[in-house]
């Protein structure tokens, strides 16, 4: 991982989740990045999706602030975009054990999560902002 990596979480083995985002069909998703496994992963169309080639969030003096609804706080980073050309956000939330990062879609009203191959959504999350 580079220097400066956000961590994002960690999975259900305990290992570390890092905040990315990959390229997939014209859209660029926010993704959780699994060193151990050397892939990242991308929730979309129902599905969790593998990436071998993601980009990694590197920086320093952010916060996670509680979210629902498809709400964006203030200072949000986005985290990609839809092919339509709307804005997604990156997002985490706790299930099954696990600190799951994955994309706010706010028209959807929701962060939705890859996970156990599915693409799974939440309406209460976190979204990463910058202090």
């Amino acid at each position: 991982m580079p220097r400066g990596a956000i961590i994002g979480g960690r999975d259900t083995d305990g290992s570390q989740i890092f905040v990315g985002r990959a390229a997939h069909d014209g859209d660029l998703i926010p993704a959780k990045v699994i060193p151990s496994k050397q892939v990242a992963y991308i929730p979309l169309n129902g599905a969790e999706i593998a990436k071998h080639n993601f980009d990694v969030l590197c920086g320093s003096d952010v916060k996670w602030k509680k979210e629902r609804n498809g709400k964006i706080p203030k200072g949000a980073y986005p985290g990609g975009t839809t092919r339509a050309g709307e804005v997604l956000y990156i997002g985490r939330v706790d299930h099954n054990m696990s600190q799951t990062v994955g994309k706010v879609h706010p028209s959807h009203g929701c962060l939705y999560i890859p996970y156990g191959g599915k693409e799974m959504p939440f309406k209460d999350y976190e979204v990463l902002t910058g202090n």
